[in-house]
């Protein structure tokens, strides 16, 4: 039995019962873990300890108790922490006879078993045989006490008080600065449905499974389907909503992400069962990785002869995606979209999988959320497809998209229907906007039409003049030492083609062969062919750059990557390729600086001269004086002076370099205080190329 399908019979939440499983020292991971049937029963009835106990009172009422023998096992006598009674329980007192024993609520196992005179395991044996299964240092509910005691020949009674504490005094409002008053609040935070995505390989069956969820669940009992596509629609599974967002591929979702767009919470990688995983499979799973998003693979056409979803999962694992049949957390369904076998199942761990997420969002805030798809369309004007992520958008609301902006005049849901307002993950299609802004541009309410129109304009500046420096915000082998944090650790991320995949081992492996404890090389991708749109979509969301061996790059993919700032370099010869990325990876690193000592020159004499201030009498001691480089002046061994030669002169005339056991006269920039015996030294400073 899995933990999930226990929790379904308790009527608790999955996440919940994780939790409590692991409290009681099962090893349970997830919702998706396994127990055995021991196991199972031992958690149920503990978790129905109250039912449990009364079963076993109505059966021990109408037949004697069978004597069970003690256990062997002595228990462990308990830790001071462990005899201390806990905040909510409360410790037996003594009775007020001999038969009689007075407790003022649960009572500890351990200190009953000694109020009956009886060994702690004693206690426990017999409480097995009433299928209560409880440890030396739980809770006994004062009826399971009773029970236990009329068998030994006691009277349990609970004492009745008064509360002794009054009750606490009303909360005061708290009054918060506007900026507070506009973020979610956790006391208004309610459950929202997750958004999920459907991603994979071509023909594999993504589309076929949305149909099916469409059909079956969106437009069930309406003739022709769904009268309205947004781009969006919502399944209801239970008690748990589900939002899908019909995209046309990972490239789309990458596109979106790329204008900072995250609408995604699950990634639902569709794999079919007889083909495995394909190239665009593990371009799928390396977009939802890099997306930071919740993982779950959907094994479709399982009723093909051909099917094998074993090795299915043998694949997955090569890509560093563990389902949790194996050990993992990953989960994989299997299913059919044109059966619609495993199709509940799938919806089912969706649901779940959200819950265990715990996904949540005020809706009484000012709505806000993204742009799903935008057109303009006969009749309507400039309409977008919008997903709100929190908040909740009514008709009359005014929005701001980007540099568009307008008074929301009608909001049609999924099904064609007009309504007035749309909550958080609710998908909607809204009308009023002043023109069309772009997919997965992000959308929020304004005061009025006056700042809307204000900030669309501010916005609209700003693209305009920001349009030429798109391309410095990218990752550059020429120019990575802007990226660098020196109090973190830095990464590369980097996206591999090459034109078969020989090729690709092996530039992977002399890539990871470049060691470094400073800097952290990333693949994001590998893959056999040209550089493509969806290769420039990914690497200029994840900030990366695209090396290419033996392969050109399509006709679309050359202009994006230049519009998108993304660098793009090609390379006939493999160790040319490495040793740029080792060069890169030097250039992210802050040079290291060290210092040269040129010359030291003694003060002899101090001169005083009425035009040009004091100058010092010297005498090179060392090495060579530059008229052009640092100085320092010592006294005593101590840095008095930092900076540099004002003039450096030999005899009357102005000197670039005096050598050692020469005479030369010096004065320094802003430095006056000569004293004889100081020594002054120049050096220079070289900046080194940091190792890896």
């Amino acid at each position: 039995m899995r933990v999930h399908e226990l929790a379904k019979q308790l009527n608790i939440p999955s996440k919940d019962l994780v939790h409590r499983l692991q409290d009681y020292g099962l090893d349970v991971k997830s919702h998706m873990s396994v127990l055995s049937e021991e196991d199972a029963l031992q958690a149920r009835a503990k978790l129905t300890g109250g039912a449990a106990a009364r079963a076993a009172m109505a059966a021990t009422a109408t037949a004697p108790a069978a004597k069970k023998p003690a256990t062997e096992a002595a228990a462990e006598p308990p830790t001071d922490a462990e005899s201390e009674p806990r905040g909510d329980e409360e410790a037996p007192e003594k009775p007020k006879d001999d038969k009689t024993l007075i407790v003022k609520g649960p009572v500890v196992v351990r200190e009953f078993a000694e109020m009956l005179n009886l060994k702690p395991n004693q206690l426990i044996a017999e409480l097995m045989g009433m299928n209560i299964f409880a440890s030396i240092n739980e809770k006994l509910e004062v009826k399971i006490a009773q029970q236990l005691a009329k068998r030994h020949g006691y009277k349990v009674e609970q004492e009745k008080r008064k509360p002794d504490r009054k009750p606490p005094p009303p909360k005061k409002k708290i009054e918060r600065p506007r900026a507070e008053v506009d973020a979610d609040d956790l006391d208004k935070l309610v459950t929202r449905p997750p958004i999920v995505t459907f991603l994979g390989h071509v023909d594999h069956g993504k589309t076929s499974l949305l149909d099916w969820i469409r059909k079956t669940k969106v437009a069930a009992g309406e003739d022709g389907g769904i009268t309205q596509h947004i781009g969006a629609y919502t399944v209801q599974v239970g008690k748990q909503s589900i939002t899908f967002l019909d995209t046309p591929g990972h490239a789309a979702f990458t596109a979106m992400r790329a204008r900072g767009a995250n609408l995604t919470d699950i990634a639902v990688i569709v794999v079919a069962a007889d083909d495995g995983v394909m190239p665009q499979t593990r371009e799928a799973i390396q977009h939802a990785k890099a997306a930071g998003v919740t993982i779950l693979v959907a094994i479709n056409k399982v009723d093909l002869p051909a099917s094998n979803p074993d090795r299915v999962k043998q694949q997955l694992q090569a890509e560093d995606v563990t389902v949790e049949d194996w050990g993992g957390t990953v989960v994989t369904c299997p299913v059919s979209a044109i059966t619609g076998a495993g199709m509940d199942g799938l919806l089912e761990m969706l649901a779940l999988q959200a819950e265990m997420m715990e996904l949540s969002a005020n809706p009484k805030r000012a709505a806000n959320g993204f742009v799903i798809e935008a057109q303009l369309e006969p009749g309507m004007g400039p309409t977008a497809n919008l997903l709100v992520r929190t908040g909740t958008l009514k008709v009359g609301d005014t929005l701001v998209c980007g540099p568009a902006y307008g008074r929301v005049k009608a909001l049609i849901d999924d099904s064609g229907k007009k309504i007035q307002a749309a909550g958080p993950s609710t998908p909607v299609k809204c009308l009023g906007l002043s023109a069309v802004p772009d997919a997965g541009a992000e959308f929020e309410t304004a005061a009025n039409p006056k700042a809307a129109k204000a900030i669309a304009d501010q916005r609209a500046a700003s693209l305009k003049a920001g349009s030429q420096e798109a391309s410095s915000r990218r990752a550059s082998l020429d120019d990575l030492l802007s990226m660098t944090d020196p109090t973190t650790v830095l990464e590369l991320p980097v996206i591999v083609k090459a034109d078969v995949q020989g090729s690709i081992e092996a530039i992977v492996q002399s890539l990871q062969e470049i060691e470094s404890t400073k800097i952290k090389l990333k693949i994001l991708l590998t893959g056999v062919g040209n550089v493509t749109v969806n290769d420039v979509l990914l690497a200029s969301a994840s900030n990366a750059i695209i090396l290419g061996f033996h392969v050109g790059k399509e006709n679309a993919a050359g202009p994006l990557a230049k519009r998108e700032g993304v660098e793009v370099r090609l390379y006939n010869i493999i160790y040319e390729m490495i040793d740029n990325v080792r060069e890169a990876m030097t250039g992210m690193l802050a040079p290291e600086e060290r210092e040269n000592t040129l010359g030291q020159a003694e003060i002899r004499q101090v001169f005083e001269l009425s035009n040009r201030g004091r100058v010092a009498g010297c005498m090179v001691v060392r090495g060579r004086i530059h008229a052009h480089a640092r100085a320092r002046l010592l006294r005593n061994g101590e840095v008095i002076y930092a900076g540099r030669l004002a003039t450096l002169r030999r005899f009357q005339n102005e000197a670039n370099e005096v050598r050692e056991g020469q005479e030369c006269g010096i004065r320094l920039d802003n430095f006056k205080a000569f004293d004889v015996g100081d020594i002054i030294e120049t050096y220079e400073v070289e900046r080194l190329a940091a190792a890896l």
